[in-house]
């Protein structure tokens, strides 16, 4: 079978560009992941497709599969749960409609939050637009870049570690959907969702594994495993899900560029999962570079 696949190895299955919260453009996120040896690269940007067409454009140009994707945001009850989404059809109306709704409400969280931290700090909604790109995804790393080119933060793990830490008191949430009408939603729209990082020992995990049948019955394709932030208790229930369920196990990096310490390539899926995602899917194809 490997003979007939038309993507190549590694398999990188979890990225994000200036459209979300990366600090390169999709182009330059795909050259960089030529760069690093990567074979195929899936762009998930949260709750946005703005960036497929820039990346599929260059996927051709440096013979790299791109698998077009999203990071949708989800909730259960104070926590936030993110759900990657692979090739679905990116017009489809219901899906359309829940990322406008998620991305106005992450914007205005992202005001809020930043008017309780003003109350403390010198610091503007016009120091979090001059880090944001034009249409992208407002979010807390953004916030995160403000705070550092303020000098009130290092980097941006030190802003999360600090002012933006929900022990701090500035943490606001925002509205999303809940995990299973996610996974509804982007199975509808013809794509193959995957829980990312979902062993980081938060209160959402363990209220998330409860659902574990409904999320299946509704489509739920597999279960990012082999991430930095998930712990290695984590990964052994996740195992242990994944076989009593029937799922897929992926693994990714979570890359940000220069934003998270995070490396192209550095964990990877497999062909066999990969090929299983693809013949899943019906909302859209790779793009073959």
């Amino acid at each position: 079978m490997s003979s007939e696949r038309l993507f190549r190895e590694p398999i990188d299955l979890h990225t994000h560009s200036r459209v979300s919260d990366g600090t390169e453009s999709p182009a330059e996120l795909v050259r960089a992941a030529k760069r690093a040896g990567l074979g195929t690269v899936a762009l998930t940007d949260h709750d946005s497709t703005a960036g497929w067409a820039e990346a599929g454009a260059e996927a051709l140009v440096q013979g790299v599969t791109l698998i077009p994707g999203m990071e949708l945001s989800t909730r259960v009850g104070w926590s936030s749960v993110h759900l990657l989404a692979y090739l679905f059809d990116p017009l489809d109306p219901d899906l359309l409609d829940a990322t406008a709704r998620i991305r106005e409400a992450r914007l205005h969280r992202a005001e809020q939050m930043v008017e309780r931290i003003a109350r403390d700090y010198d610091l503007s909604w016009d120091d979090v637009l001059a880090q944001t790109e034009p249409g992208a995804t407002v979010g807390r790393p953004h916030i995160a870049d403000a705070l550092v080119a303020r000098g009130l933060a290092a980097d941006r793990s030190a802003a999360f570690a600090g002012i933006l830490h929900w022990r701090a008191g500035y943490y606001q949430p925002h509205d999303a959907p809940e995990p299973l009408e996610a996974v509804r939603l982007v199975a509808g729209a013809g794509g193959v969702p995957v829980i990312a990082h979902p062993a980081t020992r938060s209160q959402a995990d363990l209220q998330l594994e409860g659902q574990f049948g409904e999320l299946v019955d509704a489509g739920l394709f597999g279960l990012e495993i082999d991430h930095r932030e998930n712990t290695a208790e984590g990964r052994v229930r996740l195992e242990r899900l994944a076989r009593r369920y029937g799922l897929a196990l992926t693994g990714s990096s979570d890359y940000h560029g220069s934003g998270k310490p995070n490396r192209l390539g550095e964990n990877t899926t497999s062909p066999e999962v990969l090929d299983a995602l693809i013949a899943r899917a019906t909302g859209s194809e790779p793009v073959y570079g």
